[in-house]
Formats: structure tokens, C-alpha cells, sequence
């Protein structure tokens, strides 16, 4: 089913036919339900029903689909891989970064085979920018030369990742954040407490706060906020090495990092803060008479660093450089 802040584009989507391309792309912030809307988009266009307004649900089409096994139905994700263990311990699995090119080529014997049950056929890739070049070119082709009947579509949280080509030959379809009144009334509707602080930290996107409301995520995020307000007592070394022992996920902390410096430099340029109003009280006396600029080029070296989280980087070092950049992005400016 639709999220509430989806029917306005559902409806402007079904106003111009989803069937009139056949590959179209879904871009937005993460957490906003993009792949529940292209899923429920995959329902409508499988459905066996006589109205095309909105799946039926109940059909044996739609069931298919919500179990992941209609025979005309794909979703392109990246695969699973068995991390290395040794001879005593199970085998672990863990995504992968990439979806590969041999996924694309089993694909492509799907659609060029006919429709199971007559109508069409749909594949869903997501994310979009997770295909390494080999397999970006490979669905490009497809792309180009779509046999009959085949629909694609591609969620993106970061399309302009994606080549060029690949966009040419989509029909993009942009996902805005949903407003705020409606996103807090839906997330008060799910029970989460302190819903207006956790949709700020999630950047306004109520799936990802959510998420990131998990209570013990929640205390170490609280923790380490906390020593970054307080930049001349940090010991940049006791927070990497604390950090590491608590197996934190670079990306994680990263991404807490980078927004708390994003609101630094906000309070700067325009006065307000975007992920953390509740401390607007340790905010605003740290920004007081710090270097937007600076803190800018900061913040991009931490996102550098949250990019490349999914390697396998000494967490540590990362940690120790990151927080030594960050003593030096907040030195106030010398006055007069």
C-alpha cells in the first residue's frame, strides 16, 4: 500500500500513464518510501483486475507480487555474498556493493521471454546506482532496445549517479519529502516517541526517522553529539578508540557527524538548523564566530569519508583524522 504523502504523486503518475514508457525512474531522499511506491506501481501493472486506478489486491497477480514470486515480475538488488570464515564459524552473509553485470544478463533472458500470464513484464532495480559500470552498460542496451511488453522500474536515492544514458532513456520521476504536519501525524500514528526531534535528525524523511530512533543508536548518537559541542576537552584519540571498541559503523557515524556540522554552518549562513533544533543550546554557542566556509569544506571531507564507509578501512585511523579536522574546523576566527 501507498504511504499517505504518496497519493498526490500516484495520482499524477496514473494521470500520465505508467504504461506510455517503459522504464521509469524513481528519485527522492532515502526513507521516503520509494520502493514501496514502485512495488505498489508493479502491482497495478501486473494486476488482473478490470481497473488499472490502483491494484486490486486480492487478485492472484497481486499476491504473487507481494510474496516475490510473480513468474513476470523481477527486483535487480545487489547480491549476497558469503564473507570469508574460518573452519569453526558459519559462514555470515553480507550485501554486496554492487549489483553485477551476470544479474543483468539473467535478466535479460527474463525479458525477452514471453509474459507467463499474457500481460507484462515488470523489473524493478534498486538502488539504481548500485550497478557497477559493466552492469549499468549491459541494462543500457536493454534499455535501448526494450523487447515488447518489458517495463522497467529504477529507484534512485542518488540519480546523479547513474550514467547519463541510463537517465536519457527513463522517464524520471521525482519523490519529494512529505510535508511535516502529515509526516509527525504519521509517525505519531506508529506509537514512536519524540517523533518531531527524530524526523529532524532523519532530514525530514519519516521511514529513515524511524530507523533511527533505535534506542541504542540513539544513546551512542547522544554521546558522541555531546563531546563534539565540547571541541577543546575532546581527546580525538579516546573518541576513536571508543568509538572502535563499540563497533559503530563508519557510515553511522559519519553520517551523525556530517549533519551536526551542516547545522553548525546553517546557524552561521542563515540562522537555523535543519537535523538537530533540540540542541540548538550547544549549537548556537559553538557557531558563534566560526568560519562557514571552513566548516563547508569540513563537511565535505566527512561525506568523502561516509562514500567510502563500505570499504574496508581501519575505523580508527578514520575516526582519529576526522575528529582531528574537526578541532581545526572549529577553531573560531581571529577577531577584528
Amino acid at each position: 500500500m501507498l504511504y499517505p504523502w504518496q497519493g498526490t504523486t500516484w495520482q499524477a503518475l496514473r494521470a500520465q500513464d505508467a504504461r506510455q514508457h517503459h522504464a521509469l525512474l524513481i528519485t527522492g531522499e532515502p526513507g521516503i518510501g520509494k520502493l514501496a511506491f514502485a512495488r505498489h506501481l508493479a502491482k497495478s501493472l501486473l494486476c488482473e483486475s478490470t481497473s488499472d486506478a490502483k491494484p486490486c489486491e486480492v487478485c492472484a497477480a497481486c499476491r504473487w507480487v507481494e510474496a516475490g514470486n510473480h513468474p513476470d515480475y523481477r527486483e535487480l538488488t545487489p547480491v549476497v555474498e558469503d564473507e570469508e570464515a574460518d573452519s569453526e564459524s558459519k559462514a555470515k552473509k553480507k550485501p554486496s556493493a554492487w549489483i553485477t553485470i551476470d544479474q543483468v544478463r539473467e535478466l535479460n533472458d527474463f525479458v525477452h521471454l514471453s509474459a507467463h500470464r499474457g500481460g507484462q513484464r515488470v523489473t524493478l532495480v534498486q538502488p539504481a546506482e548500485a550497478l557497477n559500470l559493466a552492469a549499468a552498460n549491459a541494462l543500457l542496451k536493454t534499455l535501448e532496445e526494450p523487447p515488447p511488453g518489458a517495463i522497467f522500474i529504477l529507484i534512485s536515492h542518488q540519480w546523479r549517479r547513474l550514467l547519463p544514458t541510463i537517465r536519457s532513456r527513463c522517464r524520471q520521476l521525482p519523490m519529494p519529502l512529505p510535508e511535516r504536519a502529515q509526516a509527525l501525524a504519521w509517525l505519531e500514528a506508529q506509537g514512536l516517541a519524540d517523533a518531531a526531534a527524530h524526523l529532524a535528525e532523519a532530514g525530514g524523511a519519516p521511514l529513515a526517522a524511524i530507523e533511527r530512533a533505535d534506542a541504542s543508536a540513539l544513546a551512542l548518537r547522544r554521546a558522541l553529539l555531546a563531546e563534539l559541542a565540547e571541541p577543546r576537552q575532546l581527546d580525538p584519540l579516546a573518541l576513536a578508540e571508543r568509538l572502535d571498541k563499540q563497533k559503530l559503523e563508519v557510515g553511522k557515524v559519519t553520517d551523525w557527524l556530517a549533519r551536526w556540522v551542516y547545522d553548525l554552518a546553517r546557524l552561521g549562513l542563515a540562522d537555523s538548523v535543519r537535523y538537530y533544533p533540540d540542541d540548538m543550546s550547544r549549537l548556537a554557542p559553538l557557531a558563534s564566530g566560526l568560519d562557514p566556509v571552513r566548516l563547508m569544506r569540513y563537511h565535505d571531507t566527512v561525506l568523502a569519508a561516509k562514500k567510502l564507509a563500505s570499504h574496508p578501512l581501519n575505523a580508527r585511523l578514520v575516526y582519529e583524522q576526522l575528529f582531528f579536522a574537526y578541532q581545526q574546523a572549529v577553531r573560531p576566527m581571529p577577531k577584528g
